[in-house]
C-alpha cells in the first residue's frame, strides 16, 4: 500500500470508528512552514459530555458546559495545551502540567512521563496520550502513550515515538481507544499516518466531520508557524455549535 492509500484508509477508519476516545494528531503542512497540532475529546456518559474547550492566553483547557452538573472533575478538567518557550505540549490529562513543569526545570518529555502512568479509571485504565512540538527542532516531533496491556493494571507500558524528518501533508494520529467496548480497548499498534491540509479551517473541518456525531464533544487545532513562532488556533465546541469560532 502506498502512502496516499494508507492515509485514505486511516482517515476512513477514523470515520467508521464510533469511539476512538480522545485523540492527538501532529504533523506538518504541505509547504512545510507549519506544524499542525490537533486534539479532540469524546464522551459516552452525560458527565463526560458536559465539557467545552476554553482558551486562556496560550493555554487551552477543558471546562464544564453546565457547572451545576459537574462530577468528579479530576480526570475531565485539565489543561489540554501549554507552551514553554517555543515548545508546544498537548495531552489528554493533567500530565500536560507534569511535562511543562519538567521542561522548565531542565527535564525532558520522556523523563516527565516516566513519573506518570495510565488513568485510574478501572476497568478501562484509559491511556494517557501526549504530544510535543519544539519549533527550534523543525525536523522532529514526539508522541507518547502510557497504557496497560489488555486492561491489566499490573502490566503498565510506556511507549515513546520521535518522528524525525516530518513529511509534508502527513500527520500521525494516536488515540486512547481502538473503538467502543466494555471495557474500552486501549489503542494498539503504532500511530496512524493521516492527512494534514494547507488551510487550518479545512483541517478543522476534515477532522471534526470525521468524528462520530453522537460522541464527539470538542476539538482544537493549532497551526504553529516554525519561522515566526506565531500560532493560529481553532476551537470547536459541540455545545456551542460554532465553526469556525468567531
Amino acid at each position: 500500500m502506498n502512502l496516499q492509500d494508507e492515509i485514505q484508509a486511516n482517515m476512513a477508519a477514523l470515520r467508521q470508528n464510533s469511539y476512538p476516545g480522545r485523540g492527538i494528531v501532529i504533523g506538518q503542512t504541505p509547504d512545510g512552514s507549519c506544524f499542525a497540532q490537533i486534539y479532540w475529546i469524546m464522551g459516552r456518559s452525560a458527565h463526560s459530555r458536559n465539557r467545552v474547550f476554553i482558551e486562556e492566553g496560550n493555554v487551552i483547557r477543558t471546562g464544564p458546559f453546565d457547572a451545576t452538573k459537574i462530577e468528579a472533575p479530576s480526570l475531565i478538567i485539565y489543561n489540554c495545551t501549554r507552551v514553554c518557550g517555543r515548545v508546544h505540549v498537548v495531552t489528554n490529562g493533567n500530565q500536560t502540567d507534569t511535562i511543562v513543569d519538567a521542561l522548565e526545570q531542565g527535564g525532558s518529555f520522556e523523563s516527565a512521563l516516566s513519573t506518570r502512568t495510565y488513568e485510574p479509571d478501572a476497568p478501562n485504565y484509559t491511556p494517557r496520550i501526549s504530544g510535543l512540538i519544539d519549533l527550534d527542532d523543525s525536523q522532529a516531533y514526539r508522541l507518547a502513550i502510557l497504557k496497560t496491556i489488555d486492561n491489566d493494571p499490573e502490566l503498565p507500558v510506556r511507549v515513546f515515538y520521535s518522528f524525525e524528518n516530518p513529511m509534508a501533508s502527513v500527520g500521525h494520529l494516536i488515540s486512547t481507544y481502538d473503538g467502543d467496548g466494555d471495557p474500552l480497548p486501549s489503542f494498539s499498534g503504532e500511530p496512524k499516518r493521516v492527512a494534514i491540509v494547507a488551510d487550518i479551517d479545512a483541517t478543522t473541518d476534515l477532522y471534526w466531520n470525521a468524528l462520530n456525531s453522537d460522541n464527539k464533544i470538542a476539538m482544537l487545532v493549532k497551526y504553529l508557524h516554525i519561522e515566526t513562532g506565531t500560532c493560529d488556533t481553532r476551537i470547536v465546541n459541540k455545545h456551542h455549535c460554532e465553526f469556525p469560532p468567531g
